[in-house]
């Protein structure tokens, strides 16, 4: 059984910076892509960023300059650095990751989500 959990949201100013860490944990054979997806109140959940387990890295044009993704593998750890925060920027946040559990099983899994609240 496999778990990713997240830590690191919290209320912040606007201008401000927070750090988002997420660990997954269990019975993995190997993590493909992990990233970071948010959802605001009344809107769908959107992509924020993600890193493939080579390094390369993908942003939302919103986030762009502001945040910064990164992973260790080794820790099978997926972070989120988060500055020049906007009002914008708040919403639940919810890791993502694409992991198989053996050479044939593979699938997406989700975090329990931690809010980030950026006030003005």
């Amino acid at each position: 059984q496999v778990q990713l959990v997240e830590s690191g949201g919290g209320l912040v100013q606007a201008g401000g910076s927070l750090r988002l860490s997420c660990a997954a944990s269990g019975s993995i054979f190997s993590i493909n892509v992990m990233g970071w997806y948010r959802q605001a109140p009344g809107k769908q959940r959107e992509l924020v960023a993600d890193v493939t387990i080579g390094g390369n890295t993908n942003y939302a044009d919103s986030v762009k300059g502001r945040f910064t993704i990164s992973r260790d593998n080794a820790k099978n750890t997926v972070y989120l650095q988060m500055d020049s925060l906007k009002p914008e920027d708040t919403a639940v946040y919810y890791c993502n990751a694409d992991i198989r559990t053996t050479f044939w099983n593979r699938a997406t899994y989700w975090g329990q989500g931690t809010q980030v609240t950026v006030s003005s």
